[in-house]
């Protein structure tokens, strides 16, 4: 669901940096309850554990892969505006560092996966469970709204995909950036989820909350902010993903890449005859300095995406860390001195 460079036009990727930018300074607003109710390692925890998730690739049928995200899970536990700064840095930190979804894309992966997904997620898991105690509707409706969202980020990424087609072509009528359009496009990405990936998110949102919820229910947000004492992180959270780090390298069994996020060179053993111009112009927009989860020089594949897994991680909840750290020296150099 990542879309690379050079399969949206500039525009198109403009557009959807702007529908982001309200999402994000919205967020930003938020930053002081966040940081108040000690939020923060919370957001760095679920913010790595997205990264992590996603770089578990499964099968399709087809002959692709797809992963889930984690965005549902991250807003059921930690609240919708929380997850968009967590699932931001993870998507921020894939593209510059590794190549992961285009940087010109970027306005377009925030939007479908860290805006779009956890929100619907969340009003669908509200919707669902409600104020029930029960832990089994909860779990249930968690799962749901993970279904839920996943497919609809797939539809988004479908239209965005699938409308280049259309609206910019050469003189010889090739498109000039992503080349199939929204009857091929849409139909894809939907029978991925539809089929494997949504469950799949359903099943990890489902799972995870459900182990919060009988090891550590005060993990969860919901509507009144957390003591100091509930803010503290249990032991086995950063363990948990540490085993998932150790893990990640079941994700290259997976043969095949996403639907729609071939390279230049797999898109050309798709035989489609051409390569689209804007791919060209635009797929070498940023050099990411560990591509694709490899590092050549360790000369081992399932190494290497183990350190890249770790590495990654770290990136990700640092980022957190000395984002809100900022935030907060910012928001209170900017509070008027008392007399």
């Amino acid at each position: 669901m990542h879309i690379p460079d050079g399969y949206l036009h500039p525009a198109t990727a403009a557009v959807m940096y702007a529908a982001s930018v309200p999402f994000w300074y919205r967020a930003s607003q938020k930053i002081k309850t966040l940081i108040a109710g000690r939020l923060v390692p919370r957001i760095a925890l679920f913010a790595a554990l997205s990264f992590v998730i996603m770089m578990f690739n499964i099968p399709v049928p087809g002959g692709t892969t797809a992963h889930a995200i984690g965005a549902v899970l991250s807003a059921i536990v930690l609240g919708p505006w929380a997850a968009v700064l967590a699932l931001s840095v993870a998507l921020i930190i894939q593209a510059f560092f590794f190549g992961d979804g285009g940087i010109l894309a970027l306005g377009a992966n925030v939007f479908n996966m860290a805006i779009a997904m956890p929100f619907v997620g969340w009003w669908a898991y509200r919707a669902i469970a409600g104020n029930a105690p029960s832990h089994s509707r909860r779990i249930l409706a968690a799962a749901i709204a993970g279904y839920l969202g996943a497919n609809v980020a797939a539809l988004l990424t479908g239209i965005e995909l699938g409308s280049q087609a259309a609206l910019f072509r050469d003189a010889s009528g090739r498109a000039l950036y992503f080349p199939y359009g929204i009857e091929v496009a849409v139909p894809m990405m939907l029978f991925e989820h539809l089929t494997i990936a949504g469950a799949v998110e359903a099943f990890v949102t489902g799972g995870v909350l459900a182990w919060i919820l009988r090891a550590n229910p005060e993990m969860m947000v919901e509507t009144r902010a957390p003591s100091s004492a509930a803010a503290r992180l249990p032991r086995w959270a950063w363990i948990f993903i540490a085993m998932l780090i150790v893990l990640t390298p079941l994700g290259l069994l997976a043969p095949g890449s996403p639907w729609g996020e071939w390279s230049r060179d797999e898109l050309e053993n798709l035989g489609l005859g051409y390569v689209p111009a804007g791919l060209d112009t635009w797929s070498d927009l940023w050099r990411a300095p560990i591509p694709d989860y490899d590092i050549p020089l360790l000369d081992n594949p399932t190494i290497a995406y183990i350190v890249s897994a770790f590495a990654g991680a770290l990136l990700v909840a640092l980022a957190v860390f000395v984002g809100l750290w900022l935030a907060q020296r910012v928001a209170r150099k900017a509070q008027p001195s008392k007399p």
